[in-house]
């Protein structure tokens, strides 16, 4: 039997919203010093320069990278359940609603595309549909599920697939030659030129990119975890559910370390690449999910117990409108760095896109606080909300 969930209907939870702007925050971070997928820099020949590059590049990517996905992954999960749970305490049945929200979310996300050819919104509103299927579920249920999709299912089948046929030759991955015609697009291309490529090259490279790296799995084992999150009640503050984040945050710990380490130390063990390559991807997918247990609820627990909680509030109105600065950020970033923009690819290198990715971050951040001052909703949220509840048909 499920536990009473129960939620404040007229309330948000500001913590899930000072971890969704956490997460934006370093989505943006990685964005900018990846030049928004195009990974081509000037050569630096400033000795300070290349150090701090290395050292910001390793640092981001070390903190940020993949975990910010991770978060804002189980925060969708979570915002799922807020929603079907709000409509099922008032008799009414959220799924079919939630399946066209899914639609126009893939609208968006096409739109979105077309200017950022690795977005992430196409993932989730194909994945999404998974929470549709398990909602109804025991939380038993859906947490063996999630663990299974979170293991990497179809990595283990490669690995053992490999073990016990010692001819098997692993294919190379198909997505390198989409990347290279949507990269040429990126730096030679027009606007109209960058569209078209990315609509569909873009997407399929995307696609396959996150199929290869275990990110489709990884993504619906995440989505459920954060609708048992909102099952559990585990966000308002209290006693118990301090415990339980303080139990995450040693638990994670203690798993980052060896998972890290052993990924790292594979290759001079094992020779075989069929081995190798799952066996890594796998490896690494748990020590980021480790890391992303170790920043979720340290974040969570610097907001309830220590004064950092003011610092972290200012978060808040930034993870309320993640989408508008999601898809503006895209927009800006491409601006500043395609053929089409400012073509800045060419000038900038790890640093100065690093410290354009704090502006961005920081403009985004005074704008939301300006904003939200007299409205209750960022504006594209508002639409999305909007079409979400259209009336169809006579009812």
């Amino acid at each position: 039997m499920q536990s009473s969930t129960t939620l404040p209907s007229n309330n948000r939870i500001e913590i899930a919203d000072v971890l969704r702007g956490f997460a934006v925050m370093g989505i943006t971070l990685i964005h900018f010093i990846e030049r928004f997928s195009l990974n081509s820099f000037p050569e630096e020949t400033n000795s300070f320069f290349i150090f701090t590059d290395r050292i910001i590049w390793d640092s981001v990517f070390f903190t940020i990278s993949g975990k910010a996905y991770c978060i804002f992954a189980l925060l969708f999960g979570f915002s799922f359940f807020i929603q079907d749970n709000s409509q099922k305490e008032k008799g009414k049945d959220f799924r079919g609603r939630f399946a066209w929200r899914l639609v126009l979310l893939l609208f968006i996300a096409c739109i979105n595309s077309t200017l950022f050819p690795g977005e992430i919104l196409v993932l989730y509103a194909l994945v999404g549909y998974v929470l549709i299927a398990v909602c109804r579920l025991s939380t038993r249920a859906v947490a063996i599920i999630a663990i299974i999709l979170l293991l990497q299912p179809l990595e283990w089948g490669q690995l053992i697939y490999a073990l016990i046929n010692p001819e098997y030759v692993m294919d190379a991955g198909f997505d390198g030659p989409y990347w290279e015609i949507v990269n040429t697009a990126q730096k030679e291309g027009s606007f109209l030129e960058m569209c078209k490529t990315a609509i569909w090259t873009g997407n399929v490279a995307n696609m396959g990119w996150m199929i290869l790296h275990g990110r489709v799995t990884q993504t619906a084992g995440l989505f459920m975890i954060g609708m048992l999150i909102g099952r559990g009640r585990m966000f308002p503050n209290s006693e118990k559910n301090i415990k339980l984040w303080v139990k995450v945050f040693i638990i994670a710990t203690l798993a980052f370390f060896p998972l890290y380490g052993l990924a790292g130390t594979l290759p001079d063990f094992i020779g075989r690449e069929e081995i190798l390559v799952p066996s890594t991807l796998i490896l690494k997918s748990l020590s980021n999910l480790a890391f992303t247990g170790i920043l979720f609820a340290g974040v969570i627990l610097l907001y309830y117990l220590t004064r950092f909680r003011n610092v972290l509030h200012q978060l808040a109105p930034y993870g309320r409108m993640s989408l508008a600065n999601y898809l503006s950020q895209s927009l800006i970033g491409a601006f500043l760095f395609y053929h089409w923009g400012l073509e800045l690819y060419l000038h900038t290198g790890i640093t100065v896109c690093f410290l354009m990715g704090i502006g961005m971050f920081l403009i985004q951040l005074f704008f939301c606080h300006w904003w939200l001052r007299s409205h209750s909703q960022g504006p594209l949220e508002w639409l999305w909300k909007k079409a979400t509840w259209i009336k169809i048909g006579k009812g």
